[in-house]
C-alpha cells in the first residue's frame, strides 16, 4: 500500500502513518496480496476520496461503510461506480431522491460521482478496502480508526461542514462530530431494504445546499 496523498490530507494524517495500527494495516493488505486475493479499489484509488477532495476543500462528507467488492465497481469514493458499471441499488435510489429533492436533477445512465467529490464532496468510506466478493473482509483491521481520526480531524479543524448519515452504521459515528461546529442530516440508509422507511422525502441534497447557503458557501451542483 503505497502512500500518495494530497498535500492538505498528508499535512493534517502524516502522524496516523506511523501509528502501530497502520503498520498492521499494511501488514494485513501485503499478507492478503501474497496469498493472491484480488483487492478492491486498485492500489492507485485506495486514497481516492482524499485526493480528490482536499482537506482544505472539503465542505460536505457523504460517508459510506465498504468499498463494492465487484470487479470494476470500486474506486475510492463511496456510493460511487467508474463508469461502464451498472448503477448500483442504493445509487439508484439516491438518484431517485435527488429528482424528487433538486429541481431539474436529470437522473444519469452512470454511477460515477467524482462531480461531487470535485466540489468538496468528501466519499468517505469507513473501510478503504475489500476482497473481492467478500462484503466486509477489511473490516476491523485498522481501517476504521484511521476513518474515525478523518473525521475527527474534520470536526475539530473545519467550521460549517455538512455531514451526512445514512443508516445506523454512519450514525454510529455522530459521536466524532462537534454538532455545534456543524451541521448533520442523518435518515436511514438509501439500500433496497431500508429506503422506504424514511430515505425518499428526507430531501438531504436540498438541506446541504440550504446550510451551505446559511454558511455563506456555494451550493453542491449535485447533477452528474
Amino acid at each position: 500500500m503505497a502512500i500518495d496523498l494530497e498535500p492538505s490530507w498528508l499535512k493534517v494524517l502524516q502522524p496516523e502513518f506511523e501509528k502501530p495500527y497502520m503498520v498492521k494495516l499494511r501488514e494485513f493488505l501485503k499478507t492478503e496480496k501474497d496469498k493472491g486475493q484480488i483487492i478492491y479499489p486498485k492500489n492507485k484509488d485506495i486514497f481516492n476520496a482524499f485526493n480528490s477532495t482536499p482537506f482544505d476543500k472539503v465542505e460536505v462528507v457523504i460517508l459510506g461503510q465498504d468499498p463494492y467488492h465487484g470487479p470494476h465497481q470500486a474506486h475510492g469514493l463511496s456510493f460511487s461506480v467508474q463508469h461502464g458499471v451498472a448503477i448500483p441499488k442504493s445509487l439508484q435510489n439516491i438518484y431517485k431522491e435527488l429528482a424528487t429533492d433538486i429541481p431539474g436533477f436529470v437522473r444519469p445512465n452512470h454511477g460515477n460521482l467524482q462531480h461531487w467529490a470535485d466540489q468538496g464532496v468528501l466519499l468517505l468510506n469507513a473501510t478503504l478496502t475489500v476482497r473481492a466478493a467478500e462484503a466486509g473482509s477489511h473490516q476491523k483491521k485498522g481501517w476504521e480508526v484511521f476513518t474515525d481520526e478523518v473525521i475527527r480531524k474534520l470536526s475539530d479543524l473545519k467550521t460549517g461542514l455538512v455531514f451526512i448519515l445514512w443508516g445506523a452504521y454512519a450514525q454510529s459515528k455522530e459521536v466524532l462530530i462537534d454538532a455545534r461546529k456543524h451541521h448533520i442530516i442523518k435518515s436511514v440508509h438509501p439500500s433496497p431494504l431500508s429506503v422506504e422507511r424514511g430515505f425518499y422525502g428526507s430531501k438531504p441534497f436540498s438541506k446541504t445546499n440550504a446550510y451551505l447557503a446559511e454558511e455563506g458557501k456555494k451550493p453542491i451542483d449535485w447533477q452528474v
